[in-house]
This record gives structure tokens, C-alpha cells and sequence, in this order.
């Protein structure tokens, strides 16, 4: 209980300071920054199917060591995700300590925002209400990747995306990981000064533009990536399991 003392009030029962909330901001930073360069490189993999199906098919298997072991092993792809999982949630209980206590307290933050018009508040409050989404939302899907790696490839991505009517969560998700994390990146850099310089002022201004690159660049990405999925799952008889055959195969393999 003292230390739960500590995290929130940043001051010991002896009434001494305590550096644990400086502690656990450096590590909500360090998580939140793993987990966006993390969703980063996933959206530049998954967009891959935009280059062709046999290229998606291709850079599943590589994750899958396909280059070392015969036909590759799905469970290798289910090891990363435990480990993401692990990362995703000790940063979503360090993030607690950021949410509102209570319905008043919420209140009293949003007229604080409203009145002020400042735009790293309000990115803060999108902060920790995608956070909540993603919370939930986020444990679905990687819940899915860790117990169905094999699933994973042109044919069982489109499946899911359309015949298990996974668009929907997929939607929620872009638009609050995506944000969330191109938020977070900008937050970080502006509170430890990583890029200050000798102008401040003019850092943050360029930094909330690479922000705002980066959300339009990757959400546009995501969508057309998500479209290109749906079609592909449309205009596919896909059956439950079956796999991609890449063009220079001479079969089908089912589970």
C-alpha cells in the first residue's frame, strides 16, 4: 500500500519525496515508445499485401523463420506477441496513473481544456481515452495473433477481416493506435526535451508537424490497407483455414 502511496502522491508515509512517480513516468515513456515503433513496423508489414499477396505470404513466413526451419513455425510469431502483450500491459497500468479518478475529476479536466484551447492538453485527454479503448479493444486482437499465428498470411487476414467481421474492431484500433501512438512519441520528445535544441519553441512546433505526418501518413496507409484485405476477402471463396498458395506453388494446404 505505500508504494501505491508513492506512485500517486510522489510522497512517502514518512512524509519524505519519493522519486517512484519519476521512475514509473520514465518507464510509461520507455513502453510507450516501444510499443509505437512496435505498431510502426506491424502497419509497414501488414501493408505489404498492398505489394501483392505472394509478397505478404512472403514476409509471413521470413517472421515465421521460414529460412531456417522447413515451412516455418507459426509459435515464433506467438513468442513476439507475448512479448508485445507483456509490454502493452505494464504500460497500461503505468498509464492508470494518468486517468481521471472520477466522473468530476473528468469534468474539471475538460473545461480546463476547453477554456484553455491548448493542444497538447486536448492530445493528452485523446491520450487516455484511447488508452481505455485500447485496453480492451488491443487485448482482443492480440489475444487472437497469440493462439492463431498460423492464421496469419493474404487468405486467413482476409478471412478474419470479413467473414469473422473483424473491419469493425480493426477500424477502432487504427484510429486509436495509430493517434495514440504518434501522440505519445510527440508528448515524449516534448517532456524530456530529446530534441529541444537551442529553440524550444521552434523544436515543438516542427515536432507537432511530424505528428500530424505521421498520423495522416500511417491512418491513410491503414485504411487502404484494411480495404485491400476486404477485397481480397470478397472476391475469395476462402475457406476456415485454408492458406495462401503462392504462384510458383503447385497446391493448397489446409490445416
Amino acid at each position: 500500500m505505500e508504494k501505491v502511496i508513492e506512485a500517486y502522491t510522489g510522497v512517502t508515509t514518512q512524509g519524505k519525496k519519493s522519486r517512484t512517480p519519476a521512475k514509473m513516468d520514465v518507464w510509461l515513456t520507455a513502453t510507450g515508445v516501444v510499443l509505437a515503433l512496435f505498431m510502426m513496423g506491424h502497419m509497414l508489414f501488414v501493408s505489404t499485401i498492398l505489394l501483392g499477396k505472394d509478397v505478404m505470404h512472403a514476409v509471413t513466413k521470413a517472421f515465421e523463420l521460414d529460412f531456417i526451419f522447413e515451412g516455418g513455425i507459426p509459435a515464433v510469431v506467438s513468442f513476439f506477441v507475448l512479448a508485445i502483450t507483456i509490454v502493452f500491459i505494464i504500460h497500461a497500468i503505468l498509464g492508470l496513473r494518468k486517468f481521471p479518478t472520477s466522473y468530476k475529476t473528468y469534468i474539471k479536466i475538460k473545461e480546463h481544456a476547453k477554456m484553455m484551447k491548448h493542444n497538447d492538453t486536448s492530445m493528452w485527454m485523446f491520450q487516455w481515452v484511447s488508452g481505455l479503448i485500447m485496453m480492451f479493444a488491443a487485448m482482443i486482437h492480440l489475444f487472437i495473433m497469440f493462439t492463431q499465428p498460423q492464421n496469419i498470411g493474404p487468405f486467413g487476414s482476409a478471412y478474419r477481416v470479413v467473414e469473422d467481421h473483424m473491419w469493425l474492431l480493426y477500424v477502432v484500433l487504427l484510429i486509436c493506435v495509430e493517434i495514440h501512438g504518434s501522440v505519445g512519441l510527440y508528448r515524449a520528445a516534448m517532456k524530456w526535451g530529446w530534441f529541444d535544441g537551442e529553440n524550444p519553441k521552434a523544436t515543438r512546433a516542427k515536432m507537432l508537424k511530424v505528428k500530424k505526418l505521421l498520423s495522416v501518413v500511417f491512418l491513410t496507409l491503414g485504411v487502404v490497407t484494411l480495404l485491400a484485405y476486404i477485397k481480397i476477402g470478397l472476391e475469395n471463396d476462402i475457406a476456415p483455414g485454408q492458406k495462401y498458395q503462392p504462384t510458383n506453388s503447385s497446391k493448397i494446404i489446409n490445416n
